[in-house]
């Protein structure tokens, strides 16, 4: 797997550009399916967390909701204009937060993970000892 680095910036175009294909991918193969999306979105999150940089960790959990929230449009199966397809988005977000909430939560967990990871070899190197 390869190794990126993003910047908070990057991460958030990639989690946006990861949930936009998604989308695109449940609405093409599955008919707007929102539980494919979500399904879809769960990796999106986590390779969100992974790639981005150490610097910048604090950034997936919270640019991972937003990418949600953009993804969701296309699957989200407004109608009518303009308010029928806000409506249509802020129906799909309120009715599929599980998923919403399983994607922050991953990309929480993993962004702690690895801070946790960096702060022990830190320690480890300010003792003289090598981390393993």
């Amino acid at each position: 797997m390869p190794r990126p680095r993003l910047t908070g910036l990057g991460g958030g175009l990639l989690a946006c550009t990861g949930t936009l294909l998604a989308a695109g991918i449940s609405w093409l193969l599955f008919g707007s399916s929102l539980f494919v999306y979500g399904l879809l979105f769960l990796p999106v999150a986590a390779v969100t967390a992974l790639w981005v940089r150490p610097a910048d960790l604090i950034t997936a959990p919270i640019s991972v909701p937003i990418a949600f929230a953009v993804g969701v449009w296309p699957v989200s199966g407004g109608s009518g204009g303009f308010a029928g397809e806000l409506m249509g988005v802020v129906s799909a977000l309120s009715l599929h937060a599980g998923w919403l909430y399983a994607g922050t939560l991953v990309a929480a967990l993993i962004a702690l993970t690895r801070r946790a990871v960096l702060s022990g070899r830190r320690r480890a190197a300010r003792r003289g000892t090598a981390a393993y």
